[in-house]
């Protein structure tokens, strides 16, 4: 086990890209994800790499189309109005069919809202992050730990299936700091037989592009970049179960919340209730079979987001809605307290008793 590092998320972020072999960032300051563009100023140029601060979040991402269109892994990071700005570049790197690794550390919104932590960006992030019939992998850390971990996960899945990861966290995520190890992973060159690199005479020239102006061509390739959506579905969706088998109340969470949720499951379970949480870890694919399971046996649900519920919806369609949803919320830039999501607990509790009761 390699030696503990005290550091904040957002560095954490930023020293696993390295790791993972990504030798390009381009990115703009905005708060809360600052620190990733900072780390990697210093970073980059000791290790013969490319830093560039863009003009705009409209540059950035254009230029990740570009070194991704070589071959190159590459990755960008922004903030919550910062990731609108960008959302026309995703778009074009879905169609494309370039993989690229995009960093959201949300803040408050709608427009520029607060700089505060915020989890309100989860339909932007999960229903596709611009125009178009398209996907992405998002992955929502927990902890310091797996805002490394998940990078060097976004960059292996975005190179696998040719598409954008996005790394979705909170504000909270990127600012805290607690100890991450870094082991060094095999650095895995993938073959990319599609990028720009020069022909060198051996091979017909590729060419990167997304626009198909024969109908029936688009519509070949949005069906057959579904098919691949539709195996990522199915091998990679990921979640943590805590205390899920004999629940009766399963609370769902993502990133701070789930931490704030686990506690309130703890002292839930203190009182006799019992509660369990499930945290999605992917938030595209969406752990629907684990959700759909826990509906076999649980009477009741509680969504903890930091927004005004959106998550609420997906779980509501994972369980085929079986059983209620609940929505426990502090947005503009609050976070829920584990006495709040354990009131929500115990008013779930009262629901099922009563309708448990004979007229």
């Amino acid at each position: 086990m390699s030696e503990k590092v005290l550091m904040k998320g957002n560095e954490a972020i930023a020293e696993a890209a390295i790791m993972a072999g990504c030798r390009h960032y381009f990115g703009y300051p905005i708060t809360p994800q600052t620190e990733i563009a900072a780390y990697m100023a210093k970073r980059m140029p000791q290790i013969g790499g490319c830093f560039l601060q863009a003009e705009s979040e409209i540059a950035a991402i254009n230029m990740v189309y570009g070194v991704s269109s070589a071959g190159y892994r590459v990755m960008t990071s922004s903030s919550s109005p910062g990731i609108a700005l960008k959302s026309e570049g995703l778009s074009y790197l879905a169609g494309a069919d370039l993989p690229a690794l995009v960093v959201n550390v949300q803040r408050g919104g709608p427009g520029l809202g607060g700089i505060q932590p915020s989890q309100s960006d989860y339909f932007q992030a999960t229903k596709a992050g611009g125009h178009g019939d398209f996907r992405m992998i998002v992955l929502a850390p927990a902890s310091v730990q797996e805002m490394a971990n998940l990078t060097l996960c976004g960059f292996a899945l975005a190179d696998q299936y040719r598409m954008t990861a996005m790394i979705l966290a909170d504000g909270t995520m990127g600012q805290m700091m607690e100890p991450v190890s870094f082991e060094q992973p095999p650095l895995q060159e993938v073959e990319k037989p599609w990028a720009v690199r020069g022909t060198e005479n051996m091979r017909p020239h590729n060419i990167i592009n997304s626009l198909y102006l024969v109908p029936e061509e688009l519509e070949r390739k949005n069906v057959e970049r579904f098919a691949r959506y539709a195996e990522i579905e199915k091998k990679e969706a990921r979640c943590e179960e805590y205390h899920v088998e004999d629940a009766d109340i399963i609370v769902v969470g993502f990133g701070i919340a789930a931490r704030v949720a686990k506690s309130a499951v703890d002292a839930a379970r203190a009182q006799g209730i019992r509660v369990g949480l499930i945290r999605p870890i992917t938030l595209w694919p969406f752990p629907k079979e684990a959700l759909y399971r826990a509906a076999t046996h649980a009477k009741r649900f509680i969504s903890v987001e930091l927004s005004m519920g959106q998550m609420v919806e997906d779980i509501s369609l994972a369980i085929h809605c079986k059983a209620p949803v609940d929505l426990c919320f502090r947005t503009g830039g609050m976070i829920p307290s584990p006495e709040q999501v354990l009131n929500s607990i115990t008013d779930a509790k009262t629901k099922i008793d009563t309708e448990r009761t004979p007229c």
